[in-house]
């Protein structure tokens, strides 16, 4: 029995679904323990891409069971769609797939009240896709909110849908000045049909993992988002509204601390952001340019164009520590071919001090001017490459130079977007 967790170590987008979905090989539980539908894992099979978003991407194992952790907000509408999409590509579901009664539902009003808060702040919006995520942990933190336990409940689900619909149209009259107005009718109906196409995956699955680990089954712990957006930990304000460090995997799961075996921390070979918030590195020339084109870096769930600069190695160490990562699984080695030079952020330089930390204060972070160590670039093509000696030259040094830095080997280097353009280093599990 062991327990791994895949976690995102920059700002989420860092080829977590690919990683996840390879090294669900050796694992027979994949749990999903914080975030909603805006993460977006992309899974290549083939040349097939598959994008899930609440789903774990061990659902494209067949033999391997999926959770959906507590930790995790629902939207039911959307899981179903998505649930319905797969199966069309022949994904079957049937006894593998577990919904945890305590995962926190997303309301239609969370949507609304979401991408009404984006629109008032203006040019200070925070930058969230407007799926409600926010404001479903903020009905969670005030013990306002709606699980998937209670849909089953007609009594209890139609008080605290009055509850929340009376709450959401107070703020929308008094605080937004909206004209909308919330149908507590309709939403009943609507969610109690949902939950009869969802009843057949729901269970206590805070039992249920800890029961699948005890039998001596693999465990793997499939983070969303990344670390520099977690609620504690990352850019404040400018972070998801869930713990999606390594922490956030126990409290999303009830998994103990104590069972995990090894943190995996899921970095590209550059860095990327979306929405608004600080990003030292980030390049606003060609480079960046060609980053973004040749690392197809657009939002798998929302089709965002990505901030896209040089690797942040102060932030990734900030990460690394945080988490407790052991191994790096860095992906997207590939796109950084072609390039004649390779920077990599060292350290930061802010008030003519050089800072080798992550500052928690964003006016700090803002005002922060990299410190760039340089590499020369390589020109072969390494996506067919399957052993780390047979990698150019120059690609060896900066990787080399990346894992010295953080002190932490990797596990995994990916060279392309398909599950065999991919170099296995260490077992995991």
């Amino acid at each position: 029995m062991s327990c791994s967790v895949i976690l995102g170590a920059q700002w989420g987008d860092e080829g977590k679904g690919k990683i996840v979905d390879i090294l669900t090989e050796q694992a027979d539980v994949v749990a999903r323990s914080s975030g909603g539908h805006n993460a977006g894992h992309t899974v290549v099979i083939k040349g097939e891409k598959y994008i899930l978003h609440l789903i774990p991407s061990g659902a494209m194992h067949p033999e391997k069971l999926n959770i959906i952790g507590n930790g995790v907000v629902v939207d039911p509408k959307a899981l179903i769609e998505e649930i319905v999409g797969l199966e069309k590509k022949g994904i079957d579901f049937t006894g593998r797939l577990f919904i945890s009664k305590r995962a926190h539902v997303i309301m239609p009003y969370h949507g609304l009240i979401d991408r009404i808060r984006e629109e008032i702040k203006g040019s200070k919006k925070i930058g969230t896709t407007g799926r409600g995520i926010g404001p479903t942990y903020a009905d969670k933190a005030a013990r306002n909110g709606i699980r998937v336990c209670d849909l089953y409940d007609k009594e209890v689900f139609r008080e605290k849908l009055e509850q929340g619909v009376n709450e959401a149209n107070f703020l929308l009259d008094k605080k937004y000045g909206s004209d909308e107005k919330i149908n507590a009718d309709d939403i009943y109906t609507e969610y109690l049909e949902y939950a009869e196409r969802i009843r057949p995956y729901v269970k206590e699955t805070t039992y249920l993992i800890n029961e699948l680990y005890d039998s001596g089954k693999k465990v793997m712990m499939e983070g969303a988002q990344g670390t520099l957006l977690d609620v504690d930990f990352g850019t404040y304000p400018f972070v998801t509204s869930s713990n999606s460090t390594a922490g956030g995997s126990c409290t999303g799961t009830g998994l103990s601390p104590n069972r995990i075996n090894n943190v995996v921390g899921v970095m590209k070979a550059y860095t990327t952001r979306v929405g608004s918030g600080p990003f030292p590195t980030e390049l606003f020339d060609e480079d960046g340019q060609r980053l973004r084109d040749v690392g197809h870096e657009y939002g798998a769930t929302t089709g965002r164009p990505r901030r896209c600069g040089w690797l942040d190695l102060v932030a990734a160490k900030f990460a690394c520590v945080v988490n407790g990562i052991n191994y790096i699984s860095l992906t997207k080695l590939d796109v950084l071919t072609g390039m004649k030079t390779i920077k990599a952020c060292v350290g930061y330089k802010y008030k003519g001090e050089t800072l080798d930390t992550f500052p928690p204060e964003i006016g700090a972070l803002e005002g922060c001017e990299p410190i760039y160590k340089e590499f020369p670039g390589w020109e072969e093509d390494i996506t067919k490459v399957s052993n780390y000696d047979d990698l150019p030259e120059n690609a060896k040094k900066y990787l080399d130079y990346v894992k010295d830095f953080l002190g932490i080997k990797y596990n995994i280097v990916s060279v392309g977007t398909d599950r065999e353009e991919t170099m296995i280093l260490e077992d995991v599990f």
